[in-house]
């Protein structure tokens, strides 16, 4: 009893872990999102940043940024830190998860509960296979600039237009996105299972805030590429 005790507790913690962090991570795709929305609009026509692209000046506050008890910089490098933090420890416990509903499977056991689980399922594990791919990428080509052909440090505008006018590598924001798109939605439908929040009177509700956030983030991150290769973005 003991063991099977230990077994559960195991269990919920790993799912409780991979819940929060994944809070952690949905706040940060959302805020990236929105930052990078200045995208869109124009170049300041005078004032301290006359001249200059406002998600220029939004990405050397962020980088400057900090508090009378941190040097400017490090809650940049405090953010990253625990962001990088919340991806392991969300990747570890999502693999924990993994393998525990794996063993308690019956090894005969063939008939899925619902094809909606199921896809579901797949959905998580090929979308975060997608997703970290994604990560890699999008740092090497818009954040350290070796993977992208024309990079300027600090100039995120052009950086932008200038990577995402090749088809091909908008094509690769534009399929991770849509994966992220399906990550976030089903992750949030596990969040409220996971805390308890799963009453069948609030289902309805928890699809469609779920659908709607995911929704909302993957439109966000697929009008980049596609303003830029449609040319409303110069």
């Amino acid at each position: 009893m003991a063991s099977s005790g230990s077994v559960l507790k195991s269990a919920l913690f790993q799912k409780i872990v991979m819940a929060v962090t994944g809070l952690v991570l949905f706040g940060f795709v959302l805020g990236h999102m929105a930052g990078n929305l200045k995208l869109f609009l124009p170049i300041y026509a005078d004032g301290p940043h006359a001249g200059q692209y406002p998600i220029d000046v939004y990405a050397h506050w962020l980088r400057e940024i900090g508090t009378p008890a941190l040097p400017h910089g490090a809650a940049l490098w405090i953010a990253r830190a625990v962001l990088i933090l919340a991806v392991l420890l969300h990747i570890a416990s999502a693999l924990a998860v993994t393998r525990r509903n794996r063993a308690a499977r019956p090894e005969g056991y063939r008939v899925k509960k619902t094809l909606q689980a199921d896809y579901a399922s797949r959905t998580m594990r090929w979308g975060g296979f997608i997703i970290l791919f994604y990560v890699f990428y999008h740092l090497a080509h818009l954040t350290f600039g070796g993977a992208h052909h024309d990079f300027v440090p600090g100039a995120v505008h052009h950086n932008l237009v200038s990577g995402f006018s090749i088809w091909w590598v908008s094509a690769i924001y534009m399929v991770a996105n849509l994966a992220l798109g399906f990550h976030l939605y089903h992750g949030l439908w596990s969040f409220f299972q996971t805390l308890g929040w799963a009453h069948p009177n609030f289902g309805f509700a928890r699809r469609i805030f779920a659908a709607v956030f995911a929704t909302v983030v993957t439109l966000g991150n697929l009008s980049f590429p596609l303003a830029v290769l449609a040319g409303w973005v110069a």
